[in-house]
This record gives C-alpha cells, structure tokens and sequence, in this order.
C-alpha cells in the first residue's frame, strides 16, 4: 500500500538524519501528512511515541559505540544530540537501566531497539461503522489552550483542560451557546504545520464569544466520521487506534490537512456516547 510504504521511507529518513536534529515537520513531509497527523499514526501503528522511537534509536547505537570502540562518552553524546552530559546520561538509563559509564565493563547488558518497519496486518474480525460527510465551514467557540509541537507533551496538557471545565461551570455555558450542528461538546485538535497547535474544548455556535474565550472557523472538509461509546478516555482511544491502524490504510481515502474532532454526545464519562471526524480526502 502506497500509504505504508511512505510510512517506511520516513523510517529510512530517520536513520539516515539520527545523528542530526530531526525535523518531525521534514519526516511528515515525506510521508505526505501534516506533522500532528504523522505522530498520531506513528503512535497508534508503532506503539510508542515518535520521540521515545528516536530516543531508544540512538541510546541503542550510543551503547554499540561505547561498546566497541574507544570514544569518550562526551564524544558519543555530542554526537547523537546531547550537549549536556547530565542529559544524555538520563537518557541512557531511561533505555537501558545503566549510566553509559558502565557499558564497557564486562557481562553488562543493554538494550538494543532495530529499526521499525510498517506491514500491513489483516484484522477485520470486528467491524467498524463510519460515514463519509462532507460539511460546509461551521464556527466554534470555547476554551483553547496551545500544544506543543512534540505530541507526547500534551499528554498531560489536554487531560488537565477537561479536568477544569469539568469542575468549572464551563461546559453547562457551553451547552447553553450550542445553536448548530454538529450537536454535542467538542474536543478539536487544530495543528496545521503553518501555524500555532492549539486544542479546543469547544461547542459549534453562532453566539458571540465570551470573555476568556476564542471562536475559530472549522474550513469545509470531506469528514470520515466514527461513532462509539464506552468508558472514558479508553474507549476513544481505541476507537482511533483502530481507525489508524485498520481502517485507514485500506480505505481508500488518506488524512487531509485540517483539524480532528472529537464530538461527546453525553455526559457521562462511564457510558459515554462519541463520534471521532478525521478530515480526508480520496486517494
């Protein structure tokens, strides 16, 4: 598949630049998506984060050069991006549970990660239910908070936006200014590589914004839209790992570059109704 094989070759981008400063916006470019879009799918498809994959690349080739040779480990940590001893010492333990100055010493063990490489794998033994809509522009307003550029940041960034506005009184005045579809409490990721990455915890309305928050315009997309339910926030993410790694690669349709959405039909966290729209286009 066309859409694997780009994933590859920006596999083989990273080994050929991992001594170097990686651009993460560069490797999308080669796998033709956005940068957001390309650390999404690497997470799902490879299991771990794009920044901890290069990490454990290049503490694996650090330890073969301590290994088998006779260079500094000042050398060796300069050489694969670390200006700090202090930092490239923490990431050598956090790989491979010893300080590289003790690779030499006989009997000690490492750790050693391989490249990855993409296959398609055959599943389809539980079904997915999607639909294809394509929506004119629609305006939505709520809170906003910037991302960072290394997706595994905003781990801990977006979970602590739906703890405030949950224990605020933000979501009930966000319902209150719900007047257009699509119905229902927003989470929207907008991260175009040209401009700001910032997330949304948003209704669509054509209420005016209130103090302490923003609207944006959603463009006109062509949306593959996915219903679930279930516990929160397992059952999302489940969904969207499996929209990656099954539906996607064979659908015939590939990400465009616009913003997911995540819309929460319910409140209830325990029995939670959702639909996940990514933005596509046809191959």
């Amino acid at each position: 598949m066309e859409w694997i094989e780009r994933l590859n070759k920006s596999i083989i981008y990273i080994e050929e630049n991992i001594a170097e400063e990686i651009d993460y916006e560069q490797i999308a470019r080669v796998a033709c998506c956005s940068s957001y879009h390309f650390q999404r799918m690497f997470a799902y498809m490879a299991g771990t984060s794009l920044s901890e994959y290069i990490r454990r690349r290049r503490m694996s080739l650090a330890a073969a050069d301590l290994q088998g040779g006779d260079e500094k480990i000042l050398d060796v940590a300069l050489k694969y991006g670390y200006n700090s001893p202090t930092a490239f010492n923490r990431a050598f333990q956090s790989v491979h549970g010893i300080a590289p100055s003790l690779v030499k010493k006989s009997g000690v063990s490492v750790k050693s990660y391989p490249p990855i490489s993409f296959k398609i794998t055959v599943k389809g033994v539980e079904e997915m239910n999607y639909r294809i809509e394509k929506k004119e522009a629609f305006r939505i307003v709520g809170v906003c908070s910037p991302l960072h550029k290394e997706m595994e940041k905003n781990f801990e960034v977006v979970p602590q936006m739906w703890q405030k506005v949950s224990a605020d009184s933000t979501i009930p005045k966000l319902v209150s200014m719900m007047n257009i579809p699509p119905t229902g409490v927003l989470g929207v990721s907008l991260c175009n590589d040209d401009e700001e990455w910032k997330y949304f915890i948003a209704v669509a309305s054509t209420a005016p914004a209130d103090d302490g928050m923003e609207e944006y315009m959603v463009p006109e997309f062509t949306w593959a839209v996915f219903p679930g339910e279930g516990s929160m926030p397992h059952s999302i993410q489940e969904l969207e790992q499996r929209i990656i790694t099954e539906w996607l690669p064979t659908s015939g349709y590939e990400y465009t570059n616009g913003p997911d959405l995540e819309l929460y039909l319910n409140a209830d966290p325990q029995n939670a109704k959702f639909e996940v729209w990514i933005p596509v286009t046809k191959k």
